[in-house]
């Protein structure tokens, strides 16, 4: 029972981080542009937590950028001017998910082709050990001497 209040407790203060992030002077009138605000403080990278999004972050860059996200969402700019904007400045590593292109493609191929070795690693093991071929091999003559005698002192020391 302990166990489980605690593990509630964890999770709540988890849960509760990223709504403590964006302050409520923060945010937009329009729950429309807000919600666009979120959703792209969502995609961008805090330069100081590097983990996090600037919408989980309670860095001050991060409370800096979404503001910056928010006005030029009032200005009118769109979703992608915005990201186009922060991109210009902070260049590509501002954003969480690294586009697709030809100098990112090991970031977005590396994860499924380890996975896909450690599958295959892992099926070869499991029908070694079937097959029997991991059987330890048997004793030398002068192997089955030494053993014989380390047990022999072992019962004499009893």
């Amino acid at each position: 029972m302990r166990g489980f209040a605690m593990t509630a407790l964890v999770c709540a203060a988890v849960a509760s981080g990223s709504a403590l992030a964006v302050q409520p002077e923060e945010m937009l009138k329009d729950p429309k542009l807000e919600a666009r605000a979120r959703e792209l403080s969502r995609e961008l990278r805090c330069m100081v937590c590097q983990n996090q999004s600037i919408d989980e972050s309670e860095a001050p860059l991060a409370r800096d950028l979404r503001l910056l996200v928010r006005e030029r969402l009032t200005k009118g700019d769109t979703d992608p001017q915005v990201l186009d904007f922060l991109v210009a400045r902070y260049g590509e590593f501002v954003l969480l998910k690294p586009p697709l292109e030809g100098r990112t493609i090991i970031l977005w191929a590396l994860p499924p082709v380890a996975l896909l070795a450690g599958a295959i690693g892992l099926f070869f093991a499991v029908r070694r050990r079937r097959t029997g071929q991991l059987e330890p091999a048997a004793l030398s003559t002068e192997e089955r001497r030494r053993l014989s005698t380390l047990v022999d002192e072992g019962r004499t020391e009893r």
